[in-house]
């Protein structure tokens, strides 16, 4: 989790700096993030990965509950802090815990989980709420 974070940090940090005016980062949108790592069964299949990403992308683009997303692989990065053992992360932004809460019960993530769940083996989710602005 704070991979995703870090590296999201680093690139707003980066296009702020590119504005010579802007001395501040800016904020992520939302005051809920919530980070899902997913380990696939069979990380190597083709079929496999087309079949769970083209069903994830599906769901997350139909959810008027997100503010931001971001499908993610594990990064070329190597250092004692970093598990890159996960196949895949999902790291989504809402406004509020309300409309996260609304998004678990949306009709889109429960076709997304029932399409899906038997191509993963191992499911970690990280939510948090936003303690400055």
């Amino acid at each position: 989790m704070k991979k995703l974070f870090t590296l999201f940090f680093i690139s707003l940090m980066i296009s702020s700096c590119s504005n010579q005016t802007n001395t501040t980062s800016m904020p992520i949108p939302g005051d809920f993030a919530h980070t899902v790592y997913f380990w696939l069964h069979n990380p190597d299949n083709t079929d496999d990965r087309k079949a769970f990403e083209a069903s994830l992308s599906n769901f997350i683009n139909q959810s008027p509950y997100i503010t931001t997303k971001h499908i993610g692989v594990p990064a070329a990065t190597n250092r004692d802090v970093i598990d890159n053992s996960y196949t895949y992360s999902l790291l989504l932004t809402f406004k509020d815990k309300a409309a996260q809460d609304q998004y678990q019960d949306e009709p889109a993530h429960k076709q997304f989980i029932a399409e899906s769940s038997h191509l993963w083996s191992k499911v970690l989710v990280y939510d948090s709420e936003t303690i400055l602005k």
